[in-house]
């Protein structure tokens, strides 16, 4: 008998096409500095610079996302911490995947960079202070803990997807953010740091589920569009006994919403990656991150660059 026969046919989920929204950019971008200033009423040069180094650096991500065909991809500011580009795929490529990763820190080193050679030549204090916020920022943006981006080019490296390795990853970094935010007294690093040991609890609970699923032989790397009716239902009935939630809800309310059904569904899938990357991309991407974490300190050690009229007027 066919499948179709056997199952019910799996609900449809409605794909919700974000355009990128430049406006909503400019206003994220707005109330960051709105935010910014009502702190630091008297820092304005230093966040428009900050918004500089933070819009390139995620233009990198943005522009990579958009020749690689990303889809919902977006800029958004968030006041007093950072900024973001959000995107995705239903195949991803590690291949591509690599270089969405580096075009964000990467290009931020070499300007920062460039901007030092110049700042000691023609003796520039706006181009010296860009300079230290481009360094600074994307350097520490490439030390590898979870979420940052040499966080995601060591997943990427190790080829871990499995949700056990990503679990302990987390909660180191989780625990590394911690130890960092107090040496530094940093109570907002601390806080990232709790935010980022309650992320594990989610992790664990889709290892614990994953696990199941494998034990049953049932396949969850797929896209929801090619998973087939039969792995539809078998998943649902995993996630109704693992979820009390949903379980709950199935029990005392004669069973769960499809579409809330099949949006657990989708989420609890592992979106297949094409393992393109060559061992010699790997380790050229690994030699560039190091030569390049290591190349504002040989500048100023090896290279003579004159400052000290910069901390003659400091």
């Amino acid at each position: 008998m066919e499948e179709f026969d056997l199952y019910p046919e799996k609900p449809i989920i409605e794909k919700v096409k974000v355009e990128s929204n430049w406006g909503l950019t400019v206003f994220s971008i707005v109330l960051f500095v709105g935010t910014f200033l009502l702190f630091f009423s008297d820092q304005l040069e230093f966040v428009l610079f900050l918004i500089t180094v933070l819009f390139i650096h995620e233009f990198g991500h943005y522009i990579a996302m958009k020749i690689f065909h990303y889809e919902n991809v977006r800029m958004l500011f968030i006041p007093l911490m950072g900024a973001f580009v959000q995107g995705s795929k239903d195949k991803y490529s590690q291949r591509q995947s690599f270089i969405v990763t580096i075009l964000g820190p990467f290009p931020g080193i070499i300007l920062g960079s460039i901007l030092l050679v110049l700042s000691a030549t023609y003796q520039s204090d706006w181009m010296i202070e860009l300079s230290f916020l481009f360094l600074f920022l994307n350097i520490i943006n490439l030390v590898p803990i979870d979420p940052l981006d040499g966080g995601q080019l060591f997943k990427l490296i190790v080829n871990k997807k499995r949700d056990l390795f990503l679990m302990i990853f987390a909660l180191i970094s989780s625990l590394v953010l911690i130890g960092i935010g107090w040496l530094i007294n940093s109570y907002m690093i601390i806080a990232f740091g709790f935010f980022m040991g309650i992320r594990v609890r989610g992790i664990q609970r889709n290892y614990q589920i994953r696990k199941e699923l494998s034990a049953q032989g049932i396949n969850y790397h797929s896209t929801y569009d090619e998973l087939s009716n039969r792995e539809y239902v078998l998943i649902k009935n995993v996630l109704i006994e693992e979820i009390p939630t949903l379980k709950n809800i199935n029990e005392f309310q004669g069973g769960v919403d499809e579409e809330v059904m099949a949006s657990h569904v989708n989420a609890i899938l592992l979106a297949p990656v094409k393992l393109d990357a060559s061992l010699f991309f790997k380790v050229t991407i690994v030699l560039f991150w190091f030569l390049l974490m290591v190349l504002p300190f040989a500048l100023l050690f090896f290279v003579n660059l004159d400052f000290d009229w910069y901390f003659e007027k400091l």
